[in-house]
């Protein structure tokens, strides 16, 4: 028998006995579909998501059946998802802790509602509690099965104990070997052919086998004692030769790990082509001693050893390797750093470890022995992410969002996330960078957390917060490359050549691409695969992260395009390769994990790798900019039909990290048509409020850039000193949280709130995958289908008023979802006009009204008006209930005319404001009856006017 590595365990305790590791048993153990059946379900098997829940358990089940497609075409399910029907309900068995029990009956074509003539092969199962938030389901997360015979089956039997066919297991443990058979037997058991026990006859029989070093088959001949029936069957396990003492102990994982019972922190390395490594630490006084030598592998791979600790001590150490090479780990948890660390705010990081100064230079590892696993609200193995499909990702970075630069904050700006309908978070790269002030992308070691943002506990805290308020957590992963404290340069460095040496196992000598930065990675090397498998495994596992955000991933080839940018892009068979088993790693960690790739290849390699099941980046930003500007910009790459891909991957977006801001390039923008002037911040949050609806209305997943729902406006490149856009990309950025309490930006938060969370209430309409959209021109429009609700969004791009043709789906009534307003159609092609920078989103069925209320559009400019645009205050609350403040702005001392007018054309409110001194102005208006009015502000020669609603 071949040993599977999807089918392996190490059983590290010496314990007496097993149970039969079976997720769900049967009685009666071979049921026919005319039998009411037992399901035995234990809570602790498989993948254990239910154990010890203190909670209600139900069933989820139907059958497999002759006509079902695939072991996931489920018939006749009897159950619905999320609901706490008692009749669903399972029953614990007393004395068994974990195990529960569910009847089937009276028959199984009874329970489900087989037609005749249909088959049933297997019953179908997964396990629940009352919401659905926490699932038992078998190993790997799969659907758990049992098997329905023919009544005409004949003889039969079967392994019953162990589940699995293939054990790796510690020498000296036990294993419960259980096989049963439907008629009366007898049987014999070996091992390696050498006979362990006869057994007189009987239906079930159960031997405890205590296992040996070697590798052992266990066989079972198995037969009836009338002569109708043999059979045999079995499985094998091995155990490792622990006399070899150069050999890296079976199921060791590189980095550091506490081997409970043992007390030791067991530590191995990959380190190739050197001769021999030390330890030091805080156990040695950070000496290099005898007894701390690693152990070298037999194929010379990997160095390992065992350093005794006390459960709960911290372990501090690092590698000194062929005696001159001195290194943290690589696959450090945590680092401490001489250098950064004094930097690292108390407020951010409390009780931070010590560096152990005077002792030791360089990075250092630090370890928790026994580590206290993190109490989750939520368990991340069981939390069910958003669909990939449907996700509105906020990309931020925390150094430049909340004013403390720590985890603690964002944690207090989740509900504003929230409310803006947000359903996944980006993080910017918090793994372990040089320096405390970055946006990341220079990392040196891979699986630490970076300490400036704060403990890791509290970055587990901010995803279960985030988890709480159904908001994914998606890690921006750096790696294409490493920098120069990174152990994966330091350990083979050329000093003649300044630069990675030709024998290293990790990092390039030379780049491969022109877009590197810091030291190329080889991700052909399985040293280089062994190790990235370990970080995501890492920060799945442990920290609970929901997905990650490859950064550079078009790096992650061996094919040499140096000087060559346009071949670089090509399909790259060998990428793609490397690709689809790093997505198999991150899967096999958590099936539902989202694998996102800054890629920007070919679209055939794109294609390729979304049909596998990633998602790639989709920049759209100057196509935003443009037509924003009253240009030409083609959106249509946002589709993923668009593209040829079979699957919605495409994430796009017109902001990120990367590009200008689009309220940058509005402000400075000279477009304009009369007195409509793109520049004029009323007017360009706006336009950002139309160019959201469409990003966000296109089906796919979307992403945006921190405050770009509030218009931030600061370039890029400000310098952090000066003030200046002057190629200080990563400078600090000012942090504008006041932006929210502005009505204009309030506005256009309100206006994205409301599309997300159409996008995300109704998935069906406006993530359908039956769409037609023309996204070319400067009238642009989406028509989504389906039959529950069909939708058609129109916007304008131009600078000046244009005709629209919405081509309905049908007649009849359909409404606009902004305004509440309702149109009786009758031709599905007449003209809708819409004025500059207007949008529509119409539906068939009426929905509830958005989160901000019906919002009336700006009434248009005209030619006596001109010079209102040179005018801009601002009304807030807008709705507003009785009361409302009018703010502006005056550039010298003077007098200001506030009026307020019905729609009737009949004043309501005048007042003259005078004496006002030079700056900032603020007047309250009280008393305003329910309606809407407009309220115009006469101001040195000029005038505005504003749209305003008394609830």
């Amino acid at each position: 028998m071949i040993l599977s590595r999807f089918f392996v365990f190490l059983l590290l305790a010496m314990c007496s006995s097993l149970s039969f590791a079976q997720v769900v048993w049967t009685v009666p153990t071979f049921p026919t579909a005319d039998d009411a059946v037992t399901i035995y379900f234990d809570a602790s098997q498989g993948t254990g998501g239910l154990a010890a829940c203190n909670c209600d358990i139900y069933i989820h089940t139907g059958v497999i059946t002759n006509l079902s497609t695939s072991l996931s075409d489920w018939k006749y399910v009897q159950t619905t998802w999320g609901q706490a029907n008692a009749d669903w309900k399972l029953t614990p068995v007393p004395g068994m802790p974990n195990v529960f029990t569910y009847q089937i009956g009276p028959s199984v074509t009874d329970y489900y509602n087989v037609p005749a003539g249909q088959t049933v092969e297997k019953i179908a199962m997964v396990f629940r509690n009352a919401t659905g938030s926490l699932e038992g389901k078998d190993v790997g997360g799969t659907d758990i099965y049992a098997d329905v015979y023919a009544p005409n089956a004949g003889y039969l039997h079967k392994l019953v104990s162990p589940a699995q066919q293939s054990l790796l297991v510690a020498a000296g443990s036990q294993i419960q070997v259980r096989v049963a058979a439907n008629a009366l037997s007898t049987m014999n058991l070996s091992d390696n052919g050498n006979l362990l026990q006869s057994f007189g006859a009987a239906n079930d029989f159960d031997y405890a086998l205590t296992t040996e070093p070697g590798f052992h088959e266990i066989i079972y001949d198995i037969d009836e004692v009338s002569g109708l029936g043999t059979g045999t069957g079995g499985f094998s396990y091995v155990v490792p030769d622990l006399s070899l003492v150069e050999a890296v102990p079976a199921n060791t994982r590189l980095g550091a790990t506490w081997i409970d019972g043992l007390e030791v922190v067991r530590l191995k390395l990959q380190a190739p082509n050197k001769n021999f490594v030390f330890v030091v630490g805080n156990f040695s006084n950070w000496q290099p001693l005898p007894a701390n030598q690693m152990k070298k592998s037999p194929d010379g791979q990997y160095f390992w050893i065992d350093i005794p600790a006390t459960p709960g001590s911290a372990l501090t150490y690092q590698y000194v390797i062929d005696g001159n090479i001195v290194v943290a780990d690589p696959l450090s948890e945590l680092i401490l750093s001489q250098f950064d660390d004094p930097g690292i705010p108390a407020f951010n990081y409390p009780n931070k470890p010590a560096y152990p100064t005077g002792l030791t230079t360089g990075n250092v590892t630090y370890y928790q022995t026994e580590q206290q696993p993190y109490p989750w609200q939520l368990d991340p193995a069981t939390w069910q992410r958003p669909d990939k499909t449907n996700l509105i990702v906020y990309e931020l970075l925390v150094r430049d969002f909340v004013a403390t630069q720590s985890y603690r904050s964002v944690i207090d700006t989740l509900d504003y996330l929230k409310r803006l309908g947000i359903n996944a978070i980006q993080l910017m790269p918090v793994q372990e960078f040089e320096g405390n002030q970055s946006w990341g992308y220079n990392p040196s070691y891979h699986m630490a957390v970076d300490k400036f943002y704060g403990p890791i506990d509290t970055l587990r805290r901010l995803i279960d917060e985030a988890h709480l308020r159904g908001m994914a957590v998606i890690a921006d992963v750096v790696f294409n490359h490493a920098f120069s404290q990174s152990p994966l340069v330091r350990m083979y460095w050329d000093a003649a050549t300044n630069k990675p040496a030709a024998n290293s196992p990790y990092a390039n000598p030379d780049a491969k691409h022109d877009f590197n930065v810091g030291y190329d990675l080889n991700h052909e090397s399985q040293a280089t695969k062994n190790w990235m498998y370990r970080c995501i495994n890492h920060w799945v596992t442990e920290l609970g992260f929901d997905g990650f955000r490859f950064d550079l991933s078009k790096g992650f080839t061996q094919n040499n395009t140096l000087g060559n940018t346009g071949a670089w892009g090509n399909l790259d068979p060998s990428r793609v390769a490397i690709l689809k088993q790093m997505a198999d790693e991150v899967w096999a960690a958590h099936p539902q994990t989202y694998v996102i790739l800054e890629h920007f290849a070919a679209n055939n390699e794109e294609k390729e790798l979304t049909d596998y099941g990633m998602m790639v980046w989709g920049n759209h930003h100057y196509d935003f900019v443009n037509a924003n500007k009253g240009q030409s910009g083609n959106f249509s790459g946002l589709s993923y039909k668009q593209r040829g891909f079979t699957k919605p991957g495409v994430v796009g977006y017109m902001e990120s990290h990367d590009e200008e801001r689009q309220m940058r390039e509005l402000t400075i923008a000279t477009n304009q048509l009369n007195n409509y002037v793109i520049k004029d911040t009323t007017t360009a949050l706006k336009r950002m409020e139309l160019a959201h609806v469409f990003l966000t209305m296109v089906p796919g997943p979307k992403m945006s850039w921190q405050f770009g729902e509030l218009g931030y406006e600061f370039c890029i490149n400000r310098c952090a000193g000066s003030g200046l856009c002057n190629n200080c990309r990563l400078d600090n950025k000012p942090i504008r949280w006041d932006y929210y309490n502005d009505p204009r930006r309030r506005a256009l938060y309100d206006v994205i709130r409301s599309v997300n969370g159409l996008k995300t209430t109704y998935p069906n309409t406006f993530n359908s995958t039956d769409f037609l959209m023309s996204l070319s021109s400067g009238t642009k429009s989406i028509r989504l289908n389906n039959t529950a609700m069909n939708a058609v969004v129109l916007g304008n791009f131009t600078l000046g008023a244009a005709n629209v043709n919405p081509a309905f789906q049908h007649t009849g009534k359909w409404y606009e979802y902004f305004t509440g307003d309702s149109l009786d159609v009758t031709n599905t092609t007449s003209f809708i006009n819409l004025k500059q920078g207007e949008y529509r989103i119409y539906t068939d069925i009426q929905l509830p009204a958005p989160p901000m209320g019906y919002i009336t559009y700006t009434v248009p400019l005209d030619a006596a008006d001109v010079k209102d645009q040179l005018l801009d205050f601002a009304l807030w609350p807008n709705p507003a209930q009785q009361t409302v403040q009018v703010g502006f702005v005056l550039d010298v001392p003077g007098n200001a005319r506030l009026t307020v007018i019905d729609l009737q054309g009949r004043t309501v409110h005048a007042e003259w404001l005078t004496g006002l001194p030079m700056g900032e102005q603020s007047h309250r208006i009280d008393n305003l009856p329910v309606g809407t009015y407009l309220v115009r502000l006469e101001l040195a020669g000029r005038t505005g006017t504003r749209i305003l609603i008394i609830q």
